[in-house]
């Protein structure tokens, strides 16, 4: 196996592995705690109700779209912001995302797991659409 082939299967894999938890947490917020649920603890918080439909959008279309590897550069320096605030919302928790209320280093390590797919980008094993290639470019 080539490194560039190895290399590809590691963006692969990161973007997969990366978008379905994406996914199952903006699930988890539409299905479980409920869209009403998430803009009543965001507004808990002290932030403004509408960032919990950002946020449960950007985790449900930015799952999709790391798994498909389509725009991964960009798609994963969007969903930094919505890490570091999950950082924040947790940061008085302690360490370990298993205390009550979930810790802090969970969302530190995906924030940083996503800085890593900024640098790696897609890999060979991603959905090329032309459109997006065009207009983004390398960053695609």
């Amino acid at each position: 196996m080539t490194h560039q082939t190895q290399t590809d299967i590691a963006a692969l894999t990161l973007r997969v592995t990366s978008g379905a938890l994406f996914i199952a947490h903006g699930l988890l917020k539409v299905n479980v705690f409920t869209v009403a649920g998430t803009v009543a603890y965001f507004e808990s918080l002290g932030l403004p109700g509408f960032l919990a439909y950002l946020t449960i959008f950007a985790e449900l279309a930015g799952g999709l779209a790391l798994i498909l590897g389509v725009a991964t550069r960009l798609v994963s320096l969007a969903l930094i912001p919505i890490l570091l605030g999950a950082v924040w919302a947790h940061a008085g928790n302690g360490w370990l995302f298993s205390a009550t209320g979930g810790g802090w280093e969970f969302p530190v390590f995906w924030a940083i797991l996503q800085g890593t797919l900024v640098l790696l980008g897609s890999g060979a094993y991603a959905l090329r659409l032309p459109v997006v290639t065009r207009v983004l470019g390398q960053y695609a």
